[in-house]
Order: structure tokens, then C-alpha cells, then sequence
């Protein structure tokens, strides 16, 4: 058999053909782009970071600047492991459970804000209560 016969047989002619090949090739890019695309995404951990619950929690602030104090009171533990101070001040905090109080330190400088951050066990945060005051 001669090699055209079986190139037309296998090919076919030019008004046989469905799609042009160009066309076939970009086609075939495109589907692999998109491919490539949703596989890093999962690879890369985006798609696990949709589904997490944002952190609930409450905490009450009662500002004392006579004594330069802050009371922290736990209203609601909600799904927070840890809680943080953020803003002009830092440092972690401890609560035994809700309802249970504990005091931090106030700056002494004029203009502060107390901001209290709940932690969720897969490092998500959330600031639950803030406090502006002004120790002058």
C-alpha cells in the first residue's frame, strides 16, 4: 500500500475533516490551562481555606485609668482555642472559662486602643472586643 492511500484513510481529505486542526491544538491548550489551574488549587491548599468558619467569640473590656488597669471579662468561649492582645498593647491572655476575669496593664501614654484576638486552633483570628481610652 502506498503511504498517501493510508494517510487519506487515517486523515481524510480537507472537506472530510470536523475541526481544524488549529483549532483542535488551541482547544487542547485551553483544557489543560484550566486543568493545570484547578489542580493547584488544591495542591496549594486554596480550597480548604473556603470552608473554614470565621472565629466566634465575646469578651467585655472595663477600662480603670485611675488605677492604669483593664479588666477582661470572657463572655462566650465560642470555637476560640487562644486570645491575644493586639493594638498598642500585646501579649497573650488566659480565661478559666466563661465568665471568668482577668486584668492587664494599661499604657501609660495618652490615645490607646486595647484590642482582644481570639485564635481558633487552626491559626484563624478575629478581633472580639476593642477599647479606645485615654490614660492622661
Amino acid at each position: 500500500m502506498d503511504g498517501k492511500v493510508i494517510r487519506h484513510k487515517l486523515i481524510g481529505s480537507k472537506e472530510e475533516r470536523a475541526v481544524s486542526p488549529v483549532i483542535g491544538v488551541i482547544l487542547m491548550v485551553a483544557i489543560t490551562v484550566i486543568l493545570a489551574a484547578v489542580i493547584a488549587a488544591f495542591v496549594l491548599d486554596m480550597g480548604d481555606s473556603m470552608g473554614s468558619e470565621p472565629v466566634n467569640a465575646a469578651v467585655d473590656i472595663e477600662i480603670d485609668t485611675t488605677n492604669d488597669q483593664a479588666t477582661l471579662i470572657l463572655q462566650d468561649q465560642g470555637n476560640a482555642d487562644s486570645f491575644k492582645l493586639s493594638g498598642d498593647h500585646s501579649g497573650t491572655v488566659s480565661f478559666s472559662g466563661v465568665g471568668s476575669e482577668t486584668t492587664t496593664s494599661l499604657n501609660s501614654k495618652d490615645d490607646q486602643t486595647l484590642r482582644v484576638v481570639a485564635v481558633t486552633d487552626g491559626g484563624a483570628e478575629s478581633v472580639v472586643a476593642e477599647e479606645s481610652y485615654d490614660n492622661a
